[in-house]
């Protein structure tokens, strides 16, 4: 039995306030669910490599393959002919969106094993980066309940933000190659291009009006690639953190930007927002009046946006995979 001695103190922060551990049933069905295109390295062999390890561990398994047209509802479909118990995300963070989407408020635990650019997700909770390690926290298969949450009615799971994130987010989709080089380029490109945008801030009630780069909504911690935008965010406190990065020189954001991602930053209140050039607070609603027009992600993928954005949090909506 893993006990809290054995995770990170990251992992552990960000599964805090839930019980260790759940155990799924011995009698398991896998669908694992791979995207052929994710992250830089070839998925050839993946497909044999995991069958054969679940077919030894006693466990029956299906494999399918992620196109273009893929949904939620589909997989929901395979996994009902299947009668799955697990649906394992074989890709990066849009792989999991898209699997986790699957999986909620149901009875399916939702694995990870990261091939992905970022893997935002699977860095949150401690899952390995190479596939042998990810397959036997597959196998082991020790549960936790962790949160979703809702941008306006589309699903989310990780992080989601309005104005440079965003824009970068665009860029990289649209860019044919993939991996953290591609991904540093854009977002230099598009860190030159940017100009504030204005906003419109509710949470929980609370208003304020300004001028702001991006705002990032997390329920996960990070963009991916331990780049932590909201160190304090928990998977499973019933929160989403927020963090404002108002408008100021470009030459002092890289600063901002680093001192927030150490740390340094302690939640605030709306109404301490004066003398701080990133907010960072939490909340369970919140609102953005998108006056700018700034673009939007979900999870890392460009998504359409709108005048006026809202994020629930659905609690413990998830059964996910442990180390």
């Amino acid at each position: 039995m893993l006990k809290k001695s054995d995770l990170t103190p990251c992992a552990l922060h960000n599964l805090r306030g839930i019980s260790f551990f759940a155990e799924v049933s011995r009698n398991r069905r896998i669908i694992f669910v791979i995207n052929p295109i994710a992250g830089t390295h070839s998925k050839q062999g993946m497909e044999e490599y995991l069958r054969r390890h679940a077919e030894a561990d006693d466990m029956e398994c299906s494999v399918v393959y992620t196109a273009r047209h893929t949904n939620a509802f589909a997989l929901q479909h395979i996994a009902e002919e299947f009668e799955a118990t697990d649906m394992i995300a074989c890709g990066g963070d849009g792989t999991v969106n898209l699997v986790a989407s699957a999986v909620r408020n149901t009875n399916l635990n939702l694995g990870i094993v990261p091939v992905g650019s970022g893997n935002g997700l699977s860095r949150t909770v401690g899952i390995p980066m190479n596939v042998h390690d990810a397959y036997a926290v597959v196998r082991r298969g020790k549960v936790e309940k962790i949160d979703s949450f809702c941008v306006n009615r589309q699903f989310a799971c990780m992080l989601a933000g309005v104005g440079l994130d965003a824009a970068v987010a665009e860029s990289f989709a649209n860019n044919g190659n993939r991996g953290f080089l591609t991904y540093t380029y854009e977002t230099l490109v598009q860190y030159f291009k940017a100009e504030p945008y204005h906003f419109e801030i509710e949470i929980d009630g609370c208003a304020i009006s300004t001028e702001a780069w991006f705002i990032s909504i997390a329920n996960s911690n990070q963009f991916g690639n331990n780049f932590t935008i909201a160190p304090l965010a928990s998977l499973s406190d019933g929160l989403l953190d927020i963090v404002i990065v108002q408008k100021m020189s470009k030459a002092a954001l890289p600063l901002a930007l680093w001192q927030q991602v150490r740390g340094q930053n302690t939640l605030q209140t709306l109404q301490e927002l004066k003398g701080h050039k990133i907010l960072y607070s939490q909340g369970k609603t919140i609102r953005i009046k998108n006056t700018g027009n700034a673009p939007l992600h979900i999870d890392g993928d460009p998504a359409a946006a709108s005048a006026e954005i809202q994020f629930s949090i659905n609690p413990h909506s998830i059964r996910m995979l442990v180390p």
